[in-house]
């Protein structure tokens, strides 16, 4: 009896909104969830009953059922916050977490460091990215994200590089360099500093004489107490010598150390090794470039040293592009590790885990993972938290209709249940 077939539609249709509207609520519950991506029912009919067999046409319903509840995977408003390890993905893309159930995938990145020094979620998954090596270099090796390096290790000078400009006015062998007096038995005097093998900072003092033929000699001499060997009432000991010369047009046509023993005491390496480089010599193909010998006071430029002496962390920050920088109260600044991104052909088949993580499925496809900005992934964007992509005005709409349909298909089943009773009456 076609009666008794409608209640059951009507049944099916009860069924079908109830579930739509559990949809509608889980949205809306997740509506302050980081990363929450609102998903939505899709219906579907029942199949029906054909009236004309193979034919075609004249087909009667039967009723309605969810057919899938798919994620929107739109992207979320981004909210600036005031925590460093907070992240937000703005494109395609999940953070790769790790954890006791293996590998997992999420858009939510209020994460921390836990007492190990790994970043981690708030349920203590452990996020993956690429390492960096000692030099803070970024690999393309795959690990945990961790800060292991409280105290960097102290790195002894292995260049000194000096850009001058040597006064090409000094008159040549106008003055005869003497230790016991350098400052004024030279044409010229600065100092930079540098870095024994312990990382113990030491001032090493230049002092440069003009001699023929537009060269140039320079010494460089430190405290006598910290040298090895040093003549005993000597204030400086010198622990390189070399040469400098130049073009005509005042370039810097060669240079040359003639005598080094950097011998430091303190346990310090001896024969320290340093390259003392004044530039781009020709004389070894290069342009003439750095310092340079012109008709004005001797000064320094630039310079710069390699070394630098052991440090604690005093900061921590991730970039735009998701890599973990360490600053050190020595001055260095190190790269940790670089978050990375792993992106799906199909992220709505991702099978959900809860507590905002995801998963590989086979209908997903395999993740393409790597550096955020590269292949289609999205950018990493430091202090901030994606919101949830739940829009409650859309939402309530949805439980209007949802509600309306759920009291017409009520109404579907009391109606049947009226007509049903007529027929009972027929016979008293």
């Amino acid at each position: 009896m076609g009666i008794l077939s409608s209640l059951w539609t009507g049944v099916s249709g009860l069924q079908a909104q109830g579930e739509g509207l559990s949809v509608v609520a889980d949205n809306i519950a997740n509506a302050n969830t980081t990363g929450f991506k609102a998903s939505r029912a899709e219906f579907q009919d029942i199949m029906s009953r054909s009236l004309k067999g193979i034919d075609g046409g004249n087909q009667m319903g039967r009723g309605v059922r969810v057919g899938a509840v798919n994620p929107v995977l739109i992207q979320g408003n981004i909210d600036h916050t005031d925590r460093g390890t907070d992240l937000a993905v703005n494109g395609d893309g999940f953070f790769q977490v790790k954890g006791t159930e293996g590998v997992s995938y999420t858009r939510d990145g209020s994460f921390k460091f836990d007492k190990e020094g790994f970043l981690t979620t708030n349920s203590g998954q452990k996020v993956q990215g690429y390492q960096a090596d000692e030099k803070g270099k970024i690999e393309t090796r795959m690990g945990n994200i961790q800060f292991p390096r409280a105290l960097v290790n102290a790195s002894g000078t292995k260049e000194i590089k000096l850009d001058l400009n040597l006064d090409s006015r000094s008159v040549a062998d106008a003055k005869k360099f003497d230790v016991k007096d350098p400052y004024k038995s030279s044409d010229y005097a600065t100092a930079v500093e540098m870095f024994d093998s312990q990382g113990n900072k030491h001032v090493l003092n230049m002092f440069f004489n003009k001699g023929q033929d537009r060269t140039w000699t320079y010494r460089g001499m430190v405290d006598g107490k910290e040298v090895e060997g040093a003549t005993e009432g000597q204030d400086l000991a010198q622990v390189v010598e070399g040469k400098v010369s130049f073009t005509e047009d005042g370039k810097l046509k060669s240079q040359e150390v003639t005598n080094a023993a950097f011998n430091f005491k303190g346990g310090a390496k001896q024969g320290q090794e340093i390259k003392m480089n004044f530039g781009e010599d020709i004389a070894k193909g290069g342009k003439g470039e750095g310092t340079k010998q012109y008709g004005k006071e001797s000064d320094v430029i630039n310079w710069h040293q390699d070394g630098y002496s052991a440090g604690t962390v005093t900061g921590l920050s991730f970039n735009d592009e998701g890599v973990l920088t360490a600053a050190y109260s020595n001055g260095q600044v190190l790269d940790l590790g670089q978050v990375v991104l792993s992106k799906f052909e199909n992220p709505e088949a991702l099978f959900k885990m809860g507590g905002n993580l995801f998963k590989q499925s086979r209908d997903s496809g395999e993740p393409s993972t790597g550096a955020p900005r590269l292949s289609g992934r999205g950018s990493v964007m430091a202090k901030s938290l994606e919101r949830s992509t739940v829009d409650l005005a859309a939402e309530f709409v949805t439980m209007i209709t949802d509600q309306r349909a759920f009291q017409a298909n009520a109404k579907t089943i009391t109606t049947s249940d009226e007509l049903l009773n007529e027929v009972i009456q027929l016979k008293r």
